[in-house]
């Protein structure tokens, strides 16, 4: 019985002691952001449309800190070729955040294209 509860009282012991709440070494401190990479899909002009807006590029350039690398993808789908593979058409783009005004030029240029693209096809 002695044996039974020393045991217990070490197992109870070993318990407490293994739960404790700090950790040595724990690193405390910020995360930082260096690359935002953005892909748009889209199958038709119209979802094309409604999906892509300049203005949440903007927003995403305002909100990103100094000196962070941007890229930007448009993936558009096309119909589905004699093969049974569908067709598709990617632009892409990589800029910094502290080029905002090039970077966006770059994605109006995309956005066009894309346009472009679909206008083409119908």
């Amino acid at each position: 019985m002695k044996n039974l509860f020393t045991c217990l009282a070490l197992v109870i012991t070993v318990l407490g002691f293994s739960q404790s709440k700090t950790v040595l070494g724990e690193a405390k401190g910020t995360t930082k952001v260096e690359n935002i990479s953005i892909t748009i899909t889209v199958d038709s002009l119209k979802e094309f449309e409604s999906t892509f807006n300049i203005e949440d590029i903007k927003e995403i350039l305002n909100m990103s800190d100094a000196n962070e690398t941007i890229s930007f993808k448009i993936v558009c789908n096309g119909e589905t070729m004699s093969n049974g593979k569908k067709s598709h058409m990617s632009y892409a783009i990589e800029g910094n955040s502290d080029e905002p005004e090039t970077f966006l030029k770059s994605v109006e240029k995309i956005r066009n294209s894309a346009i472009k693209y679909y206008t083409n096809k119908q």
